[in-house]
């Protein structure tokens, strides 16, 4: 059985921060790769013009999914208010180009901030949850007043101490309780929060409206130990027909070098590493 999805791939592979002069060239090389999917991660939206992206997309005849950057600045839990709303406009930027681009919904860790991994007492926890959820329920309204949807993506407890794996996800929507709050699962934190990362994805179901691989250390598909058994038997389980799409980085990221711990090149080539993983999903969506 063939899983019937599109294969994308994040511009956090070769560079950070994206702007649009590097569009011509990535997208070009996304699709001479054999991807169906460029995955924009909008690091600074002032950065982008989006009528040049949306030229270079049709171009390429690629598709496009929209994902943020969550820096210390933008923090929708913390006790500073101003983060808060730093985040909240930050957010709304990234909804105005993912509805210009017509992606269909806005994808990433948006509940707090990546990195923020402490031990802080019950209360404390308690107060920014609801931070979380208030302000996320003011982002799906957002969304939805765009047709877009959102997907929060959990991350690992080296990244978060707020939404580590599914269950911690799916608490948080249906805390919100709004038909825009959707999922984003990333097999990387899968790796280390999931015990069973084929019933974790069942349990996210319908919700999960974005997929997001590498190997266990952030690699190359296929050149790690990362359970891609599970992951199809999980995907192929739910009816799964959205993008699976490549997200890694190269040690020069921005906003996010002091979270994701990326301290050297993962390959020896980043080209190489895009080519050789779509090789290595086009097998494995198939079932071999």
């Amino acid at each position: 059985m063939t899983l019937n999805v599109k294969l994308g791939v994040s511009t956090w592979l070769w560079t950070s921060p994206f702007h649009t002069g590097e569009a011509a060239e990535l997208f070009r090389k996304a699709a001479a790769f054999g991807y169906d999917t460029i995955e924009i991660a909008v690091e600074d939206p002032k950065l982008l013009d989006v009528q040049a992206i949306k030229q270079e997309l049709q171009k390429n005849n690629l598709e496009v999914v929209i994902c943020g950057a969550f820096g210390s600045t933008r923090d929708l839990t913390s006790d500073d208010e101003s983060l808060q709303r730093n985040a909240l406009e930050y957010i709304a930027e990234c909804l105005e180009i993912t509805a210009a681009l017509g992606a269909g919904f806005f994808a990433g860790p948006m509940y707090s901030a990546v990195g923020k991994a402490r031990m802080v007492s019950p209360d404390q926890r308690a107060i920014e949850w609801q931070r979380a959820v208030t302000n996320l329920r003011t982002v799906c309204d957002m969304a939805a007043s765009k047709g877009l949807d959102i997907a929060l993506e959990p991350l690992n407890r080296f990244e978060s101490d707020l939404v580590n794996n599914v269950d911690d996800v799916l608490r948080l929507i249906n805390d919100i309780d709004h038909p825009a709050a959707k999922v984003c699962l990333d097999m990387f934190h899968m790796n280390i929060e999931e015990p069973d990362p084929e019933q974790a994805i069942r349990k996210a179901g319908d919700k999960l409206i974005h997929v997001q691989v590498s190997e266990n250390y952030r690699g190359t598909p296929g050149t790690g130990n990362a359970s891609w058994d599970a992951y199809y038997g999980g995907l192929t389980g739910i009816g799964y027909t959205g993008t699976v799409s490549i997200e890694s980085f190269t040690p020069e990221n921005k906003e996010l070098a002091g979270a994701v711990c990326i301290w050297r090149n993962l390959a020896d080539d980043q080209d190489a590493f895009a080519r050789d993983g779509n090789v290595f999903l086009k097998k494995w969506i198939t079932g071999n």
